[in-house]
């Protein structure tokens, strides 16, 4: 008997120090916008053939040049021009016939071939058509792809920052409101981007008569996303 009046005491105490728990809520949100690119990145370059590697070389540095000449006449700033990719390789011919063992014969090197490639940054898109078309009109053999950017997107996440919270709150409040409870302070938020482009589709040159038109080029809409991840304090409703 003696214990149990020194425990009922603190039991008591007890209920007093701890309140009721009022718990928490992690909602996610989403915000999306669309816009229209403003900038092209284009991967355009020479491919040459040659019976020894300075020939190849030769060839197309030549190219090259006419190519590189060409862009900075289309307007394209030294700048917004990078060389991307160089290689020199040996061409290898394959052959059927074996030796007295019967293992097949080392392939024998036939010429050589040099690649040289340079990333453009294009910045009016209206001249993008005149620009591949005119690049592959002084040389360029192949384009590997073109893809689209916006140059500054601050704005547009920021737009889609507000729609993936307002998105996150609208649900949390509904969760609240059907567990008979309300938002109380915000414990934590954090957010991952999302980023939605067409995907460059490679380009190979074709030849074409001097008085075509230029290449017809669609940029479409880019999609600039935000997931939002929000904590918020639930109100105590025992009170």
């Amino acid at each position: 008997m003696r214990r149990l009046a020194v425990l009922a005491p603190l039991a008591l105490v007890a209920g007093f120090a701890m309140p009721a728990y009022a718990g928490s809520i992690s909602i996610e949100g989403r915000g999306e916008v669309t816009a229209k690119p403003d900038t092209a990145y284009v991967t355009s370059g020479v491919t040459t053939q040659g019976a020894t590697a300075r020939e190849a070389l030769d060839l197309n540095t030549k190219a090259m040049a006419d190519l590189l000449a060409a862009l900075k006449e289309s307007g394209i700033e030294a700048r917004d021009i990078q060389t991307s990719g160089f290689s020199v390789s040996p061409n290898y011919v394959y052959s059927d016939a074996r030796d007295e063992n019967g293992y097949s014969l080392p392939p024998k090197i036939q010429g050589y071939q040099v690649s040289n490639t340079v990333t453009v940054v294009v910045r009016q898109l209206d001249g993008l058509g005149a620009i591949l078309d005119k690049s592959v009109t002084v040389g360029a053999n192949t384009i590997n792809g073109v893809s689209f950017d916006v140059a500054d997107p601050t704005a547009l996440y920021n737009e889609a920052r507000k729609a993936a919270f307002a998105d996150a709150r609208a649900k949390a409040e509904l969760y609240a409101d059907v567990a008979g409870s309300k938002l109380e302070e915000i414990n934590s938020i954090s957010e991952t981007q999302g980023f939605n482009q067409p995907q460059p589709a490679p380009m190979y040159a074709r030849a074409q008569a001097a008085d075509a038109g230029s290449v017809p080029v669609e940029s479409g809409e880019l999609s600039f996303a935000i997931n939002v991840s929000v904590q918020w304090e639930l109100a105590d409703t025992s009170k």
